[in-house]
């Protein structure tokens, strides 16, 4: 359920995922994700609702885990790939990050700055759902977050583990919504937060 105070994660929304001229990028569902992400970071911006945004990515290979996926070897800082995809960034209002582990909080400042910000609602967004948005999803819940997964701003590239995946937070650590649903109940927590 929505608490008292929401924050918009945006997971790993960079070129090199959303943009086709990379390996792992182009597949529908992540530019359905862009796109219904920054509908919905448009009106959390206008509300004053925090948002944290990450790119994954590595000064040297060296620095790199043993991934599976060979593409992932591409994520080094300075490439185009690990670029914010410019439809979701914000340099003036959002807190921006780089992760080398799937999820946004592994070894990074995002638990203090919503602490800080006294958020208790946690709306996470991104690519892959079937990757970094579970790892994120899972460590959101295990910090006692209440924890919000719109279905149509995650994207996977393969609609399978998209929904398995969404299909097996939903039973234990997330509500599944969309983007309209999330959009609303942003306006109204606007609203409520105006009295």
């Amino acid at each position: 359920g929505f608490g008292d105070k929401p924050a918009v994660l945006v997971v790993d929304l960079q070129r090199g995922f959303t943009e086709p001229g990379f390996a792992m990028g182009g597949a529908p569902l992540i530019e359905r994700a862009v796109e219904n992400t920054a509908r919905l970071l448009d009106v959390a911006r206008s509300a004053d609702v925090p948002v944290a945004k990450c790119v994954m990515a590595y000064e040297h290979k060296r620095e790199q885990p043993h991934w599976k996926v060979g593409a992932c070897h591409d994520l080094i800082l300075g490439r185009p790939e690990c670029e914010i995809d410019p439809r979701v960034h914000d340099s003036d209002y959002d807190m921006t990050i780089v992760k080398n582990g799937p999820s946004i909080f592994f070894q990074t400042p995002v638990i203090t700055y919503l602490v800080r910000e006294r958020v208790d609602t946690v709306i996470v967004t991104g690519c892959v759902t079937s990757g970094c948005v579970r790892a994120s999803v899972v460590d959101s819940f295990q910090y006692g977050f209440r924890t919000i997964v719109p279905e149509d701003c995650v994207g996977d590239h393969d609609a399978r583990p998209h929904h398995d995946n969404l299909r097996d937070v939903g039973r234990r650590y997330a509500d599944i919504t969309d983007a309209d649903t999330m959009i609303e109940r942003i306006a109204e927590w606007r609203k409520r937060n105006a009295c």
